[in-house]
């Protein structure tokens, strides 16, 4: 499988040491199997998983990577791993990431975003070896006016809730510590604010898609609880190629450092019903979905992202529409829901991506 994953792109990262926290998480785990089969050094710092199951486990993501299991509020033992490893490249996805998690326990949300970037900001301030840093924040730091427009880089940062504001206040911190620490010595940091990002092996709570996986499982009908929010959905590696293009980017031209939204087409910007309804299609087994009134905290009803500065600056265009990004996480469910290979199909599934991005010439 390396063979066919090491194209021209991601050649970049063979034999790079790159530290990645929160590597234990659905979206590091994918991240980690990219980079692992691109021939890098990767070191993973993060909380055990969450969920049972879980991606990292169900993969052995742990047999691939050199995995420290650690908080990241702690920055003396996160101090120790990057001075013992020497990193050259940092993706920090660490987070308390789902939203109404972070009603229950704000103080948490904002230790583990906040806090948890700054120390992670400390520890590349104080280790000469790192040459190229992204900060992986979320399409919800902007201030919601419910507008039909994507919201574009300079808009204001300043998130409703706990889990939002958070990654606002995290964004915050890493421009105080560009201008503060890492402009003179012309280190390139950036921020990725990506989409909503679906694919196999989300367990989490309070997630359309791991809902929708988890009621057709048992053979009920899906229960979706805003039918006309639209979001930017995009399958996880979409964001992930954008991150490692911005990382390679950036290591080669301080100049294209900066803050990017990663989102789908606008025609791929849909309501969780019209998902659902996808999902319900490629799932097959006449499974259907259904709706009613539930209790529950704020959440917004409109959001999009305007992505003409990624796409200009790295000449990038999304891959898989969204109706492909569900036929591929329904592809991976159904190969865990019948006790199947679910490495194999991971592995199929970033190869056929990278294979179709990359012959295109971008």
């Amino acid at each position: 499988m390396e063979s066919m994953v090491t194209l021209m792109n991601l050649s970049f990262f063979k034999d790079k040491t790159v530290l990645i926290t929160g590597h234990t998480g659905f979206k590091g785990s994918w991240l980690c199997k990219v980079l692992s089969g691109a021939g890098a050094n990767v070191i993973g710092y993060g909380l055990q998983p969450i969920t049972n199951p879980s991606l990292y486990h169900l993969c052995k993501i742990d047999t691939i990577v050199k995995s420290y299991i650690e908080d990241i509020r702690d920055l003396k033992k996160l101090m120790e791993v990057f001075e013992k490893e020497q990193p050259e490249i940092v993706i920090h996805m660490a987070a308390q990431p789902l939203v109404r998690e972070s009603y229950k326990d704000p103080v948490y949300t904002y230790e583990t975003n906040v806090m948890g970037t700054v120390n992670v900001l400390e520890c590349i301030r104080l280790t000469n070896s790192v040459k190229s840093v992204l900060n992986v924040t979320t399409d919800k730091v902007y201030y919601n006016n419910e507008w039909e427009w994507g919201y574009r880089e300079h808009d204001i940062l300043d998130g409703f809730e706990p889990y939002a504001n958070s990654k606002s206040c995290s964004e915050l911190a890493t421009n105080s510590y560009k201008r503060s620490f890492f402009l003179e010595r012309k280190l390139p940091v950036s921020t990725a604010r990506a989409g909503n990002v679906i694919g196999g092996g989300d367990f989490s709570a309070d997630r359309i898609i791991p809902d929708c996986v988890r009621s057709a499982q048992d053979k009920k009908d899906i229960f979706v609880r805003n039918p006309f929010s639209v979001r930017p959905y995009e399958h996880v590696l979409e964001p992930l190629s954008v991150y490692l293009e911005i990382i390679k980017k950036q290591y080669e031209n301080f100049d294209f450092q900066g803050s990017y939204n990663v989102g789908p087409n606008d025609s791929d910007c849909i309501t969780t019903g019209e998902l659902a309804n996808l999902f319900c299609k490629s799932w097959g087994d006449g499974i259907t979905w259904h709706t009613g009134q539930q209790e529950g905290p704020h959440e917004s009803n409109y959001l999009k992202l305007d992505c003409s500065k990624i796409k200009s600056a790295l000449n990038w265009e999304p891959r898989w529409d969204i109706e492909k990004a569900v036929e591929k996480t329904v592809e991976w469910s159904k190969v865990f829901v019948a006790n199947g290979d679910v490495i194999t199909c991971m592995e199929e599934q970033i190869s056929e991506f990278w294979n179709a991005r990359y012959t295109v010439g971008v």
